[in-house]
């Protein structure tokens, strides 16, 4: 068995301690995004003055039963009407 050479040694400590390092700045930069995103998602919601309010547009959109419906696209004149309504197109064209 040849006996290792004492440059051997050193360079096998230096990559064992670079290795280390690299390790540890990879945790502290995983731990650091962690807590950033962690903080993030526990702010409440943002309230702007003058704007809408969550919980009554939720409760508008579960009581308005009667707007699904109605074709948004086509009241605006976007889109053709897929609804039985063809009497009043029939009327409608010349």
């Amino acid at each position: 068995m040849a006996m290792k050479k004492p440059d051997d040694t050193a360079q096998s400590v230096q990559r064992i301690k670079v290795g280390m390092t690299g390790l540890a700045v990879v945790m502290l930069l995983i731990g650091l995004a962690s807590a950033i995103f962690s903080s993030a998602s526990g702010d409440g919601p943002v309230t702007v003055a003058g704007g809408a309010k969550a919980d009554l547009v939720a409760n508008q959109v579960l009581s308005n039963d009667a707007a699904a419906d109605r074709e948004p696209l086509a009241e605006l004149g976007i889109a053709p009407s897929t609804t039985g309504n063809s009497a009043a197109a029939d009327t409608a064209k010349p």
